[in-house]
Order: structure tokens, then C-alpha cells, then sequence
């Protein structure tokens, strides 16, 4: 079993590269994300605190996010639920219960304390993080790729002053991760300004190389 972490700024197309990983290799994908935004379409508490703080571009504190990545991976670690609206640990296949192969993380950490917060997670679980994979895109780009979301998905958190004002806090907070990671030897860092398989690629050369 192997876990992952996948990193990038927004619009690096960590996201779409998650889920094609996870699908060629088996893997689990969790999005804190898609955690976030299936609390705010249940109208949880939870989700109706997030929703404010994801219109504003800004990243939804350790307070909301940390219990449902938590109660996430404690889920499909203890308990599997086939009904799962993301990625279920459980499916029949061939008449027998399945588990995925490990697993992907996408959209956490984002602050170095998340980090640190996420390897205590994966300790309880008697598990560790193996890879850390960085998409690295210029910021012309990422604003050009974002621009072109909104006018398909319509997010509120897709605004230009919005955009502008995550990629700062990308800037400011996050980027620190990177050297937190380096240190450690787990980083690879990809160009993601290529096609998306020309990405996914590389990716997998370095994850089958971890797998062996």
C-alpha cells in the first residue's frame, strides 16, 4: 500500500490528476474539496461556515477541515461504507470485498501545522505518507486555467479577485510545505504546464518507482 500526497497551487490541475491516478492505480482518492463542498450541498453546519470562507478565497481553518479529512480516513480504514458519496473503500468485485491499493490526498496539507497534523493522522492508522508529488505551474497559466474553469463550472470561488487573492495566500502559506517536504525526501516536483498525460506520466514513473 502506498499513500500520497498531491500538491499545487490552484488551477495547477492537482484535482483532475488525482482522480486519474486513483483510477489507474487503485488508489483511494480523498479531496478535502470535495469533503468541503459536500458539507455546504448538505447544508451542515460544518458547510454553511465553509461556504463563506471558500467565496472569499480564503482557506477554510484546521477547525472544519482536519475533523472531516480525520473522519475520512478513519472511515475507510475501519469501517467501509459502499454507499460513500466519495471514492468508497468498499465495492464488490468478483463477489468479494475490495480495497484500494492506497491512497491519494488531495487539497491538504496547505499550511506546514497541516502537515505536520496529517503525519500524525496517517501514525494512528499505522501508516505513513511515501510520496509527495508537486505540480508547478506558472501563475499566468494558472490564472488562464482558472478564468476557463469558472466560465464552465460557474464557482462562486472563481471570481477574479478571488482567484488573485488564493494564489497569494498559495504564495505565502503554502509554498513553505514545499521546503517542509524536501527536507524529508519525499517531494518530486513536475512540470504541470504540459498535457495533462504528459503530466500524469511522470507522475506515475514516480510512484511505481516508490511502489517497488
Amino acid at each position: 500500500m502506498i499513500d500520497i500526497v498531491i500538491f499545487g497551487a490552484p488551477g495547477a490541475g492537482k484535482g483532475t490528476q488525482a482522480k486519474l491516478l486513483a483510477e489507474k492505480y487503485d488508489f483511494l482518492h480523498i479531496s478535502t474539496g470535495d469533503l468541503l463542498r459536500q458539507e455546504v450541498e448538505l447544508g451542515t453546519p460544518m458547510g454553511q461556515r465553509a461556504q463563506a470562507i471558500m467565496n472569499r478565497g480564503d482557506l477554510v481553518g484546521d477547525d472544519i477541515v482536519v475533523p472531516l479529512l480525520d473522519r475520512a480516513l478513519q472511515k475507510r480504514s475501519t469501517a467501509p461504507n459502499p454507499d460513500s458519496l466519495i471514492d468508497p473503500w468498499d465495492r464488490e468485485r468478483h463477489g468479494a470485498p475490495h480495497r484500494p491499493e492506497g491512497s491519494i490526498i488531495d487539497g491538504f496539507p496547505r499550511t506546514v501545522s497541516q502537515a505536520q497534523t496529517l503525519e500524525f493522522m496517517f501514525r494512528k492508522l499505522q501508516r505513513r505518507i511515501d510520496l509527495v508529488v508537486a505540480i508547478d505551474v506558472p501563475r499566468d497559466e494558472l490564472v488562464r486555467r482558472i478564468h476557463e474553469r469558472a466560465a464552465i463550472s460557474g464557482r462562486a470561488d472563481d471570481t477574479e479577485e478571488v482567484i488573485r487573492h488564493r494564489l497569494d495566500l498559495y504564495d505565502e502559506q503554502t509554498k513553505p510545505v514545499l521546503d517542509y517536504y524536501r527536507v524529508s525526501g519525499l517531494l518530486m516536483t513536475v512540470d504541470g504546464s504540459e498535457q495533462i498525460a504528459d503530466t500524469n506520466y511522470r507522475i506515475g514513473l514516480a510512484i511505481e518507482a516508490r511502489m517497488k
